[in-house]
């Protein structure tokens, strides 16, 4: 199995004001060539926004944005018309296509943690789609759970042949990867997993192209992105 992981301490890092976050692809003022995305994966962005603060008004446009609240609870608004709440165990797909204005704010007295996921599609200009999921993989641990898909089966749909899937994983437990396409990447939330032999630790992740299983060194939450080429 070729495998390469990729360790936390590389991520970009950058502490400004109200956000605190960990880049584990170049993004914004932090650029380093080794790191620029692997397959249609470009950005997993670690925030944690402080209270009363955000993301102001800004444009996206030809990316699938995937928000993951952890902690706390989000307020979002777009173009589209849409404004909802994204609280802790919830999930969000922004299909941004033709172009979308959006903001993210933390309106509450509490920090949010979130991640900001972006996959490039393989769709262009497509009209602009809101989904949003409760699916709170600490409710049924042990067991991988599809959070976006290709396909109507999907609990949200993307605009590229990819699945996002989640899991929290018990200390001493085993999960199977049944990889389906060349580019797998796996994103430790929380804890410390061994996958082949390595440890992955969280802010960590391992890249990799076989079917493998991952062993829960202590109670763990994890990200599995199964990409195409």
């Amino acid at each position: 199995m070729n495998a390469y992981l990729h360790r936390s301490e590389n991520r970009g890092h950058v502490k400004a004001g109200w956000l605190n976050t960990y880049h584990s692809f170049s993004f914004g003022s932090w650029y380093n060539p080794k790191y620029m995305g692997f397959g249609p994966l470009r950005v997993i962005n670690d925030d944690t926004i402080a209270a009363n603060n955000g993301f102001g008004t800004h444009p996206h446009d030809n990316m699938e944005i995937l928000t993951y609240v952890t902690d706390g609870r989000l307020t979002h608004r777009d173009s589209m018309g849409n404004e909802e709440y994204i609280h802790a165990g919830e999930w969000q797909l922004m299909s941004a296509g033709t172009g979308v204005a959006h903001s993210e704010i933390n309106n509450t007295d509490e920090a949010v943690h979130l991640f900001q996921i972006w996959i490039q599609p393989n769709i262009r200009d497509a009209e602009p789609t809101y989904q949003q999921i409760k699916l709170n993989p600490h409710d049924e641990p042990n067991k991988w759970h599809l959070i976006v898909g290709p396909n109507d089966n999907a609990p949200m749909f993307i605009r590229q042949n990819a699945e996002v899937k989640a899991a929290v994983l018990e200390e001493g437990k085993t999960l199977d990867i049944a990889t389906t396409q060349k580019h797998n990447y796996v994103h430790v939330v929380k804890g410390q997993i061994m996958i082949e032999n390595q440890i992955v630790k969280a802010g960590d992740a391992l890249l990799f192209d076989e079917k493998t299983s991952i062993k829960a060194l202590e109670d763990s939450e994890m990200i599995w992105f199964d990409l195409p080429a």
